[in-house]
């Protein structure tokens, strides 16, 4: 078995990926770091986890990974890029879930982040963690910067379209609306029950940080508007850009993502509940002749596709493994 490190381990993600890794026919997860959680049960903290792990327990990182195969990092952003270089020195392959590594330059994103890189000479070392994009790419690297949850779900609608010429790259406006899950465990007032049950709510205007990810990705101007609904996992992308013509935006998805284990493009109107659990993509699209724009819409699960999920399918890529093993299309319904 290849034996995992996962950092953050007593988050969601750090659940989700527990929960994907105990499914795995080749991974086992063999330390688990959470600093505020250390010493405790893993049990306690994941309790739907207690049969896979019933003698778990988490760990304070100190820089030790003796033994390991390959390390997760789902940390908050600027926390990675105090100990990659580390884990990197040691030869061991690095699947990162933050956003430390997924831009190209530091200036880009002190701008988005609001403070100086730490490690700005590692930035090259980090391949983008979109396996439909970057397969070839990802395949042996040996440090992934797997990409945000509402940058996964926009940059699978739109892609193809971009890069075909259907749809003008400054004219890009993308709506996604995201569980709560998404803003992690830590209590917030903001994302507390009461808050949230029973509303919708637009934030991060004009300067959400997936945004970055979105236009380096696309090579495009973008709109981004995230909002907040009152369910625990999935979201959902609704996307718009300025058409060139008429065209057939989803023939043209269903031609670029025919290969593709993890994405399934319907002519229905994709919904989070499809996808959830899952490492499953769900896109549709259409041309509107009479305002000259095209529609795209992804699903995905924020805790699957959007993190855990791709973590997974990126590590699998990077081991030389089957890309699917230890993963699924099918979600749990209703």
């Amino acid at each position: 078995m290849i034996r995992t490190a996962i950092l953050g381990a007593s988050g969601y993600v750090g659940g989700e990926l527990l929960r994907l890794i105990a499914a795995h026919p080749q991974l086992t997860a063999a330390t688990l770091f959470g600093e505020s959680k250390a010493g405790q049960a893993v049990r306690a903290v994941h309790p739907h986890l207690a049969a896979a792990y019933p003698n778990a327990v988490f760990d304070k990182f100190d820089g030790s990974l003796d033994g390991i195969d390959l390390v997760f990092a789902a940390l908050p952003h600027g926390h990675s890029q105090r100990v990659a270089a580390d884990i990197l020195a040691k030869g061991i392959p690095f699947v990162d879930l933050g956003a430390d590594f997924r831009l190209d330059e530091a200036a880009n994103y002190e701008r988005w982040y609001g403070h100086a890189h730490e490690a700005p000479e590692l930035l090259g070392e980090f391949v983008y963690g979109i396996p439909e994009l970057n397969r070839d790419a990802i395949k042996g690297a040996k440090a992934v910067a797997a990409a945000g949850c509402y940058a996964t779900a926009a940059i699978l609608a739109l892609k193809p379209l971009v890069d075909a010429g259907l749809v003008k790259p400054d004219s890009l406006i993308i709506d996604a609306a995201s569980g709560v899950s998404g803003a992690g465990r830590e209590a917030k007032e903001a994302t507390g029950f009461s808050t949230v049950d029973g509303s919708l709510s637009a934030y991060g205007l004009l300067n959400h940080r997936h945004t970055a990810e979105m236009e380096l990705a696309l090579g495009a101007t973008v709109l981004f508007t995230p909002h907040l609904v009152p369910m625990t996992r999935g979201i959902l992308a609704t996307c718009y850009g300025e058409a060139t013509g008429a065209c057939d935006p989803l023939k043209m998805l269903s031609d670029a993502y025919a290969n593709e284990p993890f994405i399934h493009v319907t002519d229905q109107p994709p919904a989070t509940k499809w996808v959830s659990g899952s490492n499953g993509v769900q896109l549709t699209a259409r041309y509107d002749e009479r305002t000259g724009r095209v529609l795209a819409l992804s699903a995905i699960d924020n805790l699957g596709k959007g993190a855990a999920g791709q973590m997974i399918q990126c590590a699998n890529l990077v081991l030389g493994l089957d890309e699917t093993a230890g993963l699924t299309t099918i979600g749990v319904y209703p």
